[in-house]
C-alpha cells in the first residue's frame, strides 16, 4: 500500500488527479479512459466518475495497487 498527501491548504485531490500524481498512468486522457471502464475502486466500490474527490481517509485502488489519502 501507497500513501499520498494531499497538498497543503488543499482539502481534496480529484481520482484521475491522483491518478496521475502516483504515475499510474500517463496523462490525463489515460486517466479518464481507466476510470471511465470501471478500473478503479474508492473505499471498495467501483468508481467511474474522473472528477470524484478523494479525501483524507479515502483509499483508492489500480491494478493491484491501494493509495491511502491522508490529509495535509
Amino acid at each position: 500500500m501507497k500513501d499520498f498527501t494531499i497538498r497543503k491548504g488543499d482539502e481534496f485531490i480529484k481520482l484521475g488527479q491522483l491518478l496521475k500524481a502516483e504515475g499510474l498512468v500517463d496523462t490525463g486522457a489515460d486517466a479518464k479512459f481507466v476510470i471511465e471502464e470501471g478500473q478503479t475502486s474508492v473505499n471498495g466500490e467501483v468508481c467511474t466518475m474522473r472528477g470524484r474527490k478523494i479525501k483524507d481517509g479515502d483509499e483508492v485502488s489500480f491494478r493491484g495497487e491501494t493509495i491511502r489519502v491522508h490529509g495535509s
